[in-house]
């Protein structure tokens, strides 16, 4: 997947690596600053671990060894055939696979959208490794979308493919979480970024877009768990991202000494529609890690 040039018309250097993860599964990941502390940076639902590449080498320059995965079903990582084989707790055992495979003994990890459910549910099942949470544009509990119109996409997806379903949600008005104002900003001023998106879109897998997206809408409410941790954690959204802002301040009030930061001028991807001041957050954060 070819990253966009980043903010000064330069692609970022980094190194494209395949993990074996065990039982014949890969990871694709994307990687640089090998040697410094580990951070693992894993992007959402039908996105890719270019969704992070205009950051990682200023992150890797603070001292970070900065990784950004392909989750199962997505890019170039394995693409299992049976809906069976896509939930929260095979996307959060990879990832701890992955981390095993670096040899990381403890790292800091961040989640965005999907990537941050299947970062809480990492980070239940190993909290002694973490030395750092960021919870970014995501939510603790069952996403809240129209359950009907979620369920025609995931049998339009077994039938058509992802073509299919991108067709059926071109067709309807509005964009759901993305709609925002700097979203659209991005789409009209910032070359190649429509077409990066649908790229990911159609590079994910049918089987997982249509187990995901049931999951995603009844997934069990986490917020007790939690409340649990005892990790430096920071909650990152966009000020524009209306569907998540509840539940990131629900997710930074549970955990004990969380930051709550929302960036001005931003939906849900802050990465991508600010990224100076998402730049700047990450840093202060990793500072005090």
């Amino acid at each position: 997947m070819t990253p966009l040039p980043d903010a000064v018309g330069h692609h970022v250097r980094m190194a494209t690596r395949v993990i074996d993860i065990g039982d014949g599964e890969h990871v694709t990941i994307d990687e640089v600053g090998s040697g410094g502390r580990g951070l693992l940076l894993v992007h959402g639902f039908t996105g890719g671990r270019v969704d992070f590449a205009d950051h990682m080498e200023a992150l890797a320059e603070a001292g970070w060894w900065v990784v950004a995965p392909d989750l199962r079903g997505h890019g170039d990582s394995w693409h299992p055939e049976d809906e069976s084989e896509y939930s929260f707790d095979h996307f959060a055992g990879d990832m701890l696979a992955l981390v095993d495979a670096l040899g990381w003994d403890r790292f800091v990890l961040l989640g965005h959208s999907m990537g941050g459910m299947i970062a809480q549910v990492a980070a239940a099942k190993r909290p002694g490794a973490l030395d750092g949470l960021v919870l970014m544009d995501t939510t603790h509990g069952p996403l809240e979308i129209d359950r009907e119109l979620a369920m025609l996409g995931a049998e339009i997806v077994r039938e058509g493919g992802m073509a299919a379903v991108k067709e059926a949600m071109d067709a309807l008005e509005g964009d759901g979480p993305l709609g925002t104002p700097a979203n659209q900003r991005l789409l009209d001023e910032r070359p190649g970024y429509r077409e990066l998106g649908d790229q990911k879109f159609l590079g994910s897998s049918p089987a997982m877009y249509a187990s995901m997206i049931g999951q995603m809408i009844d997934q069990l409410d986490r917020l007790q768990h939690l409340a649990d941790l005892s990790v430096p954690t920071l909650v990152i959204v966009g000020e524009q991202d209306a569907p998540f802002l509840g539940a990131s301040e629900a997710m930074a009030t549970a955990v004990p000494g969380a930051r709550l930061e929302v960036i001005a001028d931003a939906g849900h991807s802050p990465q991508f529609e600010n990224p100076d001041a998402w730049r700047a957050v990450m840093l202060d954060f990793l500072a005090g890690v």
